[in-house]
């Protein structure tokens, strides 16, 4: 009788066979969630990995707690009016299919809007329209097509769930095992039947059999046990059609074992359980390593503790105070300035707020609120200054996931991460063919040693070491920039510094800093109440221009701005009252006829009457001529300011002859530029100070904001630079482009152990329990090459 497998999970249908649309189905469960794909156009996942489900389990009244809006408020990770966002663990998730039906939810309900999975965490990010589906059903839904999160008490309080010992309990039954295989397997490795004449050790050969038996008795929990994760990998890895790493590790383990098997019942010999042990027992000794090393270069790299966003606190003595943002407590008051991120979930205190929720949800609706309301981390204040209240300490790893949101993400995956993957599926191919020609060969000429090639070759030829190579290179480097004030984005973006071959420079709080700028005042004298009016709109403003003169204007008392709107690349305007000012450029305040050409200027017209304007002298950030003439000599470059040709002649003393200069450059220009030299085959670097180069920011290959202790985060940036580390700016590029040659490098390396490995294992001189000593031992190498290195180029940069 034929055997029925479930369509949906793969389990056999006995002893209950459901059919439906001409297939079967292991129970109704996996037919409801049939159905549900194929109502909704989603039968697509099928064909992805056949047989790819989990069989939904009975759940009725499991969630119930979920009805609970403490219990809710708890969970998810951002709570505002319709909309709801929670992070769940789900154990299920282990495939492509997996990924791709998650991120589809919206096609199974529309209330779901996005669904992002983070595979290595198994953990999937649900957006969701709270008014029209609850996070119980959310929950039901993911269980229904057979993906039920897991939640406890723990997530309350974000801690880490229980660490995952099933590898130790492994490691510790084949370390076990292979230590008394190895024991009872002394007589085999002398000559003892030379004895058995002269009637030594004539016990020894009388228990030889039982020996051998308890050699196979220890090596099945070895096989089925500790070393079945690679027989399920290799399983699912053939059931979807892909030839992974695991598929001659799982091959040359049931080979052994079967061939060990046949010997000692037929009596043949006593078969390679000594080897069939230890090698289950040092693959995973080298697994354990890796997890470790692995776990080791996540905490390293947590380039979150050193994320550079600061916050203007408001002191008891009504003082602001910059302040970083790991140092805000609860209860503490906070100044969110226009286009400032929120670094904290709070209460507002100010009147009301808009707030751009884009950076949490994706949707770039803002949100209006009004005093008392809630408001949460990762919004953006649009309209003027606010003042909130902390409620909880910052979250870094929050902010820097939202930095990292996929909505944001531009494909701009590195070569050497497609040069990595396309290795590893050509690698175990090759494997596979060259253990099939060897054993060939020696079953011909010497049968005896035709086990131990084939063996061998599948052990020894792993592609561990070159998987390795690039994450913990790009991780490492990742940390390291971080401790020296670069902060990436993500590993990808050290591909792309690499190979850039064009920088392009905003000038204004770029090359320029805000702390050493003075002004002075030409034009009518401001009345008291246009002073003030002066300082409180400045105070909303993040621009460069703005802070600096704020902070040269003498203290005003903070008034409520009735009315705020900024315009990029143009200037500010605030109202109170009856009271309406405007600062900017001359042409944005009214002003057409002006001698600005030589200076950087900041005009005020107040009710529409042109009052003045405050002349800036300009100081550039030290060593500016030096960085500019290093990287002249293998990039080229270019000025792009928004301002006009005041600084020009300072600047062409300054910088390189050649560097061409371009002003009056507004925001769209600056994009519009930096596409022009894409379309060349440029590979783009745009430095900016993250405000008006949004766009250009963006648009770059690797897109730099400059910070200066300004909470101005953009998700158009790929990188954060720290005001006192600019002179370094060449070097980290120079540290990216020699991170790719150490992968390059642990390439070679990596092929260089595999060739002379397998010359070792085809030619029958190495046994398989040292070839799978040698494995783990070949990544530990990579690892250690690529971490010292790195460190190196590490010590090299101030």
């Amino acid at each position: 009788m034929a055997k029925h497998e479930c369509y949906h999970c793969g389990d056999d249908c006995y002893p209950v066979r459901v059919e439906f649309d001409d297939k079967n189905f292991c129970c109704n469960g996996c037919k409801t969630v049939y159905e549900i794909f194929s109502s909704n156009d989603l039968t697509y996942y099928y064909d992805l990995q056949t047989a790819a489900g989990a069989s939904p389990k009975a759940i009725e009244g499991k969630y119930d707690f979920l009805e609970s809006d403490a219990i809710v408020e708890k969970l998810t990770e951002f709570n505002d009016e319709d909309l709801q966002i929670v992070n769940l663990y789900i154990p299920h998730i282990h495939c492509s299919s997996c990924i791709w039906v998650l991120e589809n939810l919206n096609k199974l309900n529309p209330n779901i809007s996005l669904a992002q999975v983070d595979f290595p965490k198994k953990t999937v990010r649900v957006t969701y329209n709270s008014s029209q589906i609850s996070l119980k059903e959310v929950v039901l839904l993911l269980a229904r097509i057979g993906y039920e999160p897991y939640i406890s008490l723990d997530d309350f309080d974000n801690k880490k769930k229980g660490a995952d010992r099933s590898l130790i309990y492994k490691l510790g039954v084949a370390g076990f095992a292979f230590g008394n295989v190895m024991f009872l397997s002394f007589p085999e490795y002398f000559d003892l039947s030379s004895n058995h004449a002269s009637g030594g050790e004539y016990w020894l050969n009388q228990y030889e059999s039982v020996f051998r038996w308890l050699m196979f008795a220890f090596s099945i929990p070895v096989v089925f046990y500790a070393g079945s994760g690679y027989f399920i990998a290799a399983y699912k890895g053939l059931r979807a059609h892909l030839l992974n790493i695991d598929v001659p590790i799982a091959l040359g383990i049931l080979v052994l074992f079967l061939r060990s098997t046949v010997e000692i019942i037929f009596d043949w010999g006593p078969g390679f359980f000594d080897s069939l042990t230890g090698l289950v027992f040092f693959l995973l000794l080298g697994k354990f390593f890796q997890q470790k090393t692995y776990s080791f270069l996540s905490f390293e790299r947590d380039y979150k503790s050193y994320f550079p966003i600061a916050v203007t606190r408001i002191t008891s003595e009504g003082k602001e105070k910059t302040t970083q943002v790991n140092e805000i407590k609860q209860g503490d008051r906070l100044l969110i300035r226009n286009e400032e991120l929120i670094p904290v979930d709070g209460i507002l205190m100010s009147d009301s707020a808009r707030i751009d929720y884009s950076f949490v949800t994706g949707e770039s609706e803002p949100v209006r609120k009004r005093s008392g309301d809630k408001v949460f981390a990762g919004g953006k204040q649009l309209q003027g200054a606010i003042e909130m209240e902390a409620l909880k300490s910052v979250s870094q790893s929050y902010l820097t996931q939202l930095w990292s949101n996929s909505v944001f993400q531009t494909d701009k995956a590195g070569k050497f991460q497609t040069l990595t993957d396309s290795i590893g599926k050509r690698f175990t191919l090759a494997v596979l063919s060259i253990a099939a020609v060897a054993t060939s060969y020696w079953l011909y000429h010497d049968p005896a040693k035709a086990m131990n090639v084939f063996t061998a070759v599948l052990i020894i030829a792993c592609p561990c070491a070159i998987a390795l190579a690039a994450p913990f290179t790009l991780g490492n480097m990742l940390r390291i920039f971080g401790r020296k004030k670069f902060y990436l984005k993500d590993t990808r973006t050290i591909e792309q510094l690499a190979q850039i071959d064009t920088a392009i420079f905003d000038k204004t709080g770029t090359i320029t800093t805000a702390k050493k700028s003075t002004a002075t005042y030409e034009g009518m004298p401001l009345t008291a109440e246009e002073e003030s009016l002066l300082k409180n709109t400045l105070r909303a403003s993040n621009h460069p221009l703005s802070r600096s003169l704020y902070d040269m204007l003498s203290k005003q008392n903070i008034s409520t701005l009735d009315e705020y709107e900024e315009h990029l690349g143009k200037g500010v305007e605030g109202t109170i009252g009856k009271e309406h000012m405007k600062i900017g450029s001359a042409e944005f305040v009214g002003q057409q006829h002006t001698n600005d050409s030589l200076n950087t200027s900041v005009h005020i017209s107040s009710n529409d009457t042109y009052k003045g304007r405050y002349v800036f002298h300009n100081h550039y950030r030290k060593g500016v001529s030096d960085v500019f003439r290093t990287m002249s000599k293998n990039l080229d470059l270019a000025i792009l300011s928004g301002d006009n040709e005041g600084e020009k002649t300072r600047l062409e003393e300054l910088l390189p002859k050649l560097v061409p200069l371009y002003f009056n450059q507004k925001p769209e220009d600056k994009l519009t530029f930096i596409e022009s030299l894409q379309t060349q085959g440029k590979k783009v670097l745009m430095v900016g100070d993250g405000l008006n180069d949004a766009g250009a920011l963006a648009q770059a290959e690797v897109g730099i904001a400059i910070s200066e202790n300004v909470n101005v985060f953009s998700p158009a940036c790929d990188g954060i630079l720290d005001a006192s580390k600019f002179q370094q700016l060449y070097s980290y590029l120079l540290a990216s482009r020699k991170a790719m040659k150490i992968i390059k490098l642990s390439f070679v390396l990596s092929l260089l152990y595999n060739v002379i490995g397998l010359y070792f294992a085809v030619t029958g001189q190495l046994q398989p329990v040292i070839a799978a000593i040698l494995m783990p031992l070949s990544s530990i190498s990579v690892v250690l090459f690529t971490t010292v290195l790195t460190n190196l180029i590490g010590k090299k940069l101030t």
